[in-house]
């Protein structure tokens, strides 16, 4: 049963439609954000959805703090004054004054030995501390005279001590002298004078 109502023109199709019906309502005019936070972009009342920024969007980077001359130039400094102290010291150490010797002194016990036995006769040498090597030798009263001798003395020890053994055989009396000759540090000498006895 056909509609009255229906147009009866032979070109009619119930397949042509309105352009409404499928392309949608005309578009609304845009409506423009009311604010920009950041990269964020609100619009109309309401919406809060948020959309990337079509620009990048960099944040302001901090101010420098500006550095103040006088402290680096003072850290510096100081660091180029303890570094010059302690080349100062160690070339002090290595090249200052050398070992020299202040006193020397010889002793040994005032009774002598026992009968057959060895005196002993010690040179007490006092130095300026340094580090360095005594060069010497014992001249004895019987005509006896010892090779050249040496004595390490390390950094710090300000005495040195240097044994003569004068071993004694027999019975009767000698008077004896024991003498240190001191050939460097500088030239020095020094004696001491005691007696052997040993009585049947």
């Amino acid at each position: 049963m056909s509609d009255p109502r229906a147009p009866q023109d032979d070109d009619y199709s119930a397949t042509v439609l309105g352009s409404h019906w499928f392309s949608g309502p005309p578009a609304a005019a845009e409506v423009p954000p009311d604010r920009v936070e950041g990269s964020v972009l609100r619009f109309g009342p309401g919406v809060t959805a948020a959309l990337p920024a079509p620009f990048p969007v960099a944040a302001a980077a901090p101010p420098a703090r500006r550095r103040r001359r006088g402290a680096g130039l003072r850290r510096y400094t100081l660091a180029a004054v303890v570094l010059l102290a302690v080349v100062a010291y160690l070339g002090w150490q290595r090249l200052g004054p050398a070992l020299a010797v202040e006193e020397v002194a010889v002793t040994t016990d005032p009774k002598g030995p026992a009968c057959d036995a060895a005196a002993d006769v010690v040179a007490v040498v006092r130095t300026n501390g340094r580090p360095g090597t005594l060069t010497y030798r014992w001249l004895r009263s019987d005509g006896t005279r010892s090779e050249r001798l040496t004595e390490r003395v390390p950094r710090g020890q300000q005495e040195a001590r240097l044994h003569l053994l004068w071993t004694f055989r027999g019975t009767g009396t000698y008077p004896a002298r024991a003498e240190l000759e001191l050939v460097s540090p500088g030239q020095r000498t020094a004696a001491v004078e005691f007696t052997y006895r040993c009585t049947p």
